[in-house]
């Protein structure tokens, strides 16, 4: 176990995995997730057990950021902080803008690698591969700690048993200033695998499958726990797609066990490191890896952790695996999932195919694609794009001949990265394209023009509709293998218990928060909002863009004329007193903010206007990225109902506006109060009263702040 070097006003040295809170054993049950949360929470009162729901502050064993390195540097030294509190728990990746070689991209880069280097922070250049597959590869993502980063896919750690989870850029500054952040326990959800996957089946499938057979927000902001009989018999490539994409599903973390299969890989990966250099009596071992070692290995056997009997869990899902067929998920929807030989009937044509990303670039993915094209050629007017997870994973299938048996075939090389599936570099889809991708995420707009459509697959299914032309399957696979071509069979052995009814006792207020929140009400009657479409992807990491043009742009990828009605309303809001702050109230469906962690989807917003957001229901990074940003988020169902009711086509949730808006206007005016949760609105047929549940004392001290970066500011002078 390595040690870190000493740590300002510590007078010690201290571990680099540290456990910040010893942990006895606990007299009430907890989950895996729970316990792995207690050993990094610190602080904690004597005798207090973490469970779900819990705000903690944790200090987490190390913490990831990428491209947005730069930004995270900007907010660090506003901050007023000089020295990184623990140089090593940082870690640097360059993944996202990799294809892009202006002066102004490598000067970041090179100003990146510079505070690297300043601070002793491990650093890695772009090239060497996406950030979450390097954490698996060199162990900052390790069973049982507690791993986060500034990126929404920080859940495929759960593929090696790391409790990961997406932080945002502004808790990544606080870290660096801190050592720690704040976190809320999410709910625990109990995912149960049983049977197996048949031949050609793959973990890609699987995750595709369950974000379609529930897609009802049943983990939605939630801590999964993978179990059952079926797990055993799942490669840890395919935990890795699993948990990568829970972040789709709707979760916050999605964690494997550890069992033999992740102890055999260990093992594995340990050999590959023990035999990096010519073996002879001669040549002196390589030094041993200062996270995949021998030493953590035995203790990982030694002591691995279970969930306790009687632990608690708000949902259990089951999901026969042995019942599955290949998945298609889209088009443009992560929600809507396809059995394959239903769509390959409709011989949907195709003009791009992806194998990029750290969802199915891995070694096994690029081999399965492989033997797919081996000779053959990508059709015409087809073009296939490769980029492997890591330079490891793309040297590796150089070695064993699967790379250049797609080159071979006429894939598209592009530098292992994100590229394409951020919307960044070469090969984007164009308006009226249709393109078949191994990534994770196909919302509209989200790999190129809002009008092109989009469909996940696993790589085979995506090499096999690259060769072909149109969505199909492999010739491989043997139909007669697989179950029927029917719905997964899947169910929900116990519901989720009941919402706490809301206060209605009043909340005092921090000395200069709003005593209410009032003004226009605008309505976007649509669920799973993403961050790409509050804020488009091409914009993310101009990071030299201003609040004014971020203003500008919010919602451009949803309704290009809902930034020029807010700037047209404004001018007529007033508020009725000093206490009361006025702007435009945007009310929207469930899951708002889903999607990725850009905290600009949360500061557009703020800086075009709208103090205050309202929804059934919230994507947690993005409520994490407006309560760092003094963007205050209330959850109402009952208003939402009652104006999906009235103003939605057909009456039905996320269906648009009767009329076709995208943004529905009907001078309605509203006013929240934050004392005691009272919701008025008025509009010409009436003036009708709703409660929500008031942010607290610790939210609003955030929002007097102007966030948490004001925050940490005050606390340092």
């Amino acid at each position: 176990m390595r040690l870190s070097p000493r740590i300002p006003g510590r007078g010690c040295l201290q571990a680099a995995r540290f456990f910040a809170t010893s942990v006895a054993t606990p007299r009430i049950p907890q989950t895996i997730i729970e316990k792995v949360v207690q050993k990094y929470s610190v602080s904690l009162p004597d005798g207090k057990v973490v469970k779900a729901g819990d705000y903690v502050m944790i200090r987490p064993e190390h913490v990831m950021t990428h491209d947005n390195t730069g930004p995270v540097i900007s907010k660090f030294k506003s901050i007023g902080a000089k020295k990184i509190f623990n140089s090593r728990q940082a870690v640097f990746t360059l993944d996202h803008d990799v294809q892009n070689k202006s002066d102004k991209n490598l000067a970041k880069y090179a100003n990146i690698e510079a505070f690297a280097r300043t601070h002793g922070i491990d650093f890695y250049p772009a090239g060497r591969g996406i950030g979450h597959q390097v954490l698996v590869e060199e162990g900052y993502a390790f069973p049982h700690t507690l791993t986060v980063a500034s990126d929404s896919h920080s859940n495929m750690y759960g593929g090696v048993a790391c409790v990961g989870t997406a932080i945002v850029r502004t808790d990544a500054a606080a870290l660096w200033a801190t050592g720690k952040t704040w976190w809320q326990v999410p709910r625990m959800v109990k995912v149960e695998f049983r049977g197996k996957l048949a031949p050609g089946v793959t973990g890609k499938d699987v995750i595709v499958a369950l974000c379609g057979s529930f897609n009802n927000d049943e983990v939605l902001n939630a801590a999964i726990e993978f179990t059952g009989e079926g797990v055993s018999a799942l490669s840890i490539d395919d935990r890795l797609t699993i948990s990568n994409m829970t972040t789709e599903w709707g979760a916050l973390v999605g964690v494997f066990p550890v069992d033999d299969t992740l102890l055999s890989w260990y093992e594995s990966a340990l050999t590959k490191l023990e035999q990096r250099t010519f073996a002879s009596k001669s040549i002196p071992s390589p030094p041993e890896h200062p996270r995949i070692n021998r030493r953590n290995l035995d203790a990982l056997r030694a002591t691995n952790l279970t969930s306790d009997l009687g632990a608690q869990y708000s949902s259990h899902l089951i999901f026969d695996l042995s019942t599955l067929v290949p998945h298609v998920s889209g088009p443009n929807s992560v929600k809507v999932s396809t059995p394959l030989p239903k769509l390959e009937s409709q011989q949907i044509a195709i003009q791009k195919a992806y194998l990029v990303s750290c969802t199915n670039s891995r070694v096994s993915d690029i081999a399965a694609a492989a033997s797919v094209v081996e000779g053959k050629k990508v059709a015409e007017g087809v073009e296939f794009y490769v980029a492997a997870a890591s330079s490891v994973v793309q040297a590796e299938a150089e070695k064993l001949g699967h790379w250049n048996k797609l080159i071979a075939a006429g894939a598209k090389v592009l530098p292992a990265g994100c590229g394409p599936c951020i919307g960044l570099g070469t090969g984007l889809l164009e308006e009226g394209e249709t393109g078949i991708s191994a990534t994770n995420r196909n919302y509209k707009g989200r790999m190129g023009h809002p009008k092109a459509q989009a469909y996940l697959a696993s790589p085979a299914v995506v090499a096999a509709s690259a060769v072909k032309g149109f969505i199909c399957s492999p010739n491989s696979l043997d139909a007669t293998s697989l179950p029927p071509a029917g719905a997964p069979v899947f169910s929900i052995a116990s519901g989720s218990s009941d919402a706490a009814e809301v206060p209605q006792a009043e909340e005092p207020l921090f000395p200069g928060f709003p005593a209410a929140f009032s003004g226009r009400l605008l309505f976007a009657p649509q669920d799973n909002l993403s961050t790409d479409a509050l804020y488009p992807g091409k914009y993310t990491y101009q990071d030299d863009i201003t609040l004014e043009r971020q203003a500008q742009v919010v919602m451009e990828n949803y309704d290009t004329s809902f930034a020029g009605n807010v700037a047209t309303i404004l001018p007529s809001l007033s508020a009725s007193d000093e206490s009361t702050k006025s702007g435009v109230v945007l009310v929207s469906g469930y899951n708002f903010g889903t999607g990725s962690s850009r905290e600009q989807a949360a500061t557009a917003l703020k800086a075009a206007g709208v103090p205050l957001v309202i929804a059934g229901s919230f994507g947690d990074i993005f409520k994490r990225n407006a309560i760092n940003n003094g963007l205050v988020c209330l959850e109402c169902p009952e208003l939402v109902a009652d104006l999906t009711a009235t103003y939605a086509k057909g009456g039905a949730r996320g269906a648009g506006g009767r009329e076709g808006e995208l943004t529905v206007d009907k001078g309605h005016e509203i006013r929240v109060s934050m004392t005691d949760g009272n919701v008025t609105l008025r509009g010409s047929d009436g003036e009708k009263t709703y409660k929500v549940r008031t942010v607290g004392a610790s939210v609003q001290e955030l929002w007097v702040c102007g966030g948490l970066e004001g925050f940490i500011l005050k606390s340092i002078r």
